[in-house]
Parts: C-alpha cells; sequence; structure tokens
C-alpha cells in the first residue's frame, strides 16, 4: 500500500502537487506501463499526473 504522502506527480490543470490520498484509480495501460487518475484538491478536476 502506498503511503498517502508519496507524490504521484502534478495537476496537469492547476500545477499542484498531487499525493497518493487523491488517487482515484490505477490501472495498467496497454504498453504495459501503470497509469493513475487522480482528483486534484486545489482546482477539484479529475487528472491524470504529470
Amino acid at each position: 500500500m502506498p503511503d498517502n504522502t508519496e507524490t504521484i506527480g502534478q495537476c496537469p490543470n492547476c500545477g499542484d502537487p498531487l499525493t497518493a490520498a487523491w488517487t482515484l484509480v490505477e490501472y495498467e495501460k496497454a504498453d504495459g506501463t501503470a497509469g493513475v487518475w487522480a482528483e486534484c484538491p486545489a482546482c477539484g478536476d479529475v487528472v491524470a499526473p504529470e
């Protein structure tokens, strides 16, 4: 289980850092890499962290 304070990237819309606590979905992409969708607490959007 990831640490909820672990940074998973930043919001592509507002640039705020996102932590694992805001993860909504983890999945495997067609190319075999991991994908994540998270809610940004700053702007409220659901995003793929960069």
